[in-house]
């Protein structure tokens, strides 16, 4: 690929943007607790949320202060919820990855910032069904600006506009990725609402599909729907049974799984 380094600089630059990982996870944690809250997520400095008492930087190492601090708060000696090491961890093996996929260029600083998006949203589904705006909404613009640069990978704009630039064709393919993810899914979310009148599909996961749509483009994107669809509907079947939840009342976070889907498509690039 372009941009491939030498292969003495290459384990270098992954292990490098492991560590960009691991710091990013960290800020991604605070994103995850704060944007769902309407908190700033700029001050004040990370805090614990059982006692409110202020992190001091020494206890706010990525992973290291997790296991140097036992899972605990220094202040409070209440349980640190794992969730924290494994944003951290995740984030930098997403990275990793990235780097080793798409090497020196500016492709792996956009699926960089896709994989963190992605990571965050999965989260603040998970625990608060909540796809905050500012991450679909504003990861949408990031990648209606990352495709004037990086072509969407999706050969839709070159066939509906063969003699256009390619920056053209990339911001063609991004909206009809866009489009394509997000009208069958509305229109089926709509239909359930009106049958069951209840909502069956909230307007966030439309928007987590804009998001993916404008990213990866018709084809990629139909690809991780399928991956989140068919692993959200055996993993939520089966904790659904263990947990013995009414299956018509409960939620089931669809967001995640799109997310996770999602976030394997640009891993996958010499697949396709």
């Amino acid at each position: 690929m372009r941009g491939r380094l030498p292969a003495d600089y290459q384990a270098f630059y992954i292990a490098l943007c492991a560590l960009a990982g691991l710091l990013l996870g960290s800020f991604l944690n605070v994103c995850i607790y704060r944007i769902p809250r309407d908190l700033s997520i700029v001050a004040p400095r990370s805090f614990c949320p059982e006692c409110g008492i202020g992190i001091a930087w020494y206890d706010n190492l990525p992973l290291l202060s997790y296991v140097l601090l036992r899972r605990r708060c220094r202040g409070c000696a209440r349980a640190i919820p794992a969730r924290y090491p494994i944003v951290e961890l995740t984030t930098a093996v997403l990275f990793a990855f990235v780097a080793s996929e798409y090497g020196w260029t500016l492709a792996a600083l956009k699926w960089c910032v896709f994989e963190a998006l992605l990571v965050a949203l999965f989260w603040t589904d998970l625990e608060e069904r909540i796809l905050p705006d500012e991450l679909t909404l504003g990861g949408t613009v990031a990648g209606v600006i990352f495709a004037i640069f990086v072509p969407v990978p999706s050969a839709a704009g070159a066939l509906l506009w063969p003699s256009a630039r390619i920056a053209l064709q990339s911001l063609l393919g991004a909206a009809i990725g866009a489009i394509f993810l997000v009208t069958p899914i509305w229109a089926l979310g709509a239909l359930y609402a009106w049958v069951r009148k209840r909502e069956g599909l909230g307007l966030g996961d439309v928007k987590l599909l804009l998001l993916i749509g404008v990213f990866l483009g018709a084809e990629r994107g139909l690809f991780a729907m399928l991956i989140g669809t068919v692993g959200g509907t055996i993993v939520g079947v089966a904790y659904v049974l263990a947990r013995r939840r009414n299956p018509s009342t409960y939620e089931l976070p669809f967001g995640s799984f799109l997310c996770a889907g999602a976030a394997l498509v640009p891993l996958l690039a010499r697949w396709f």
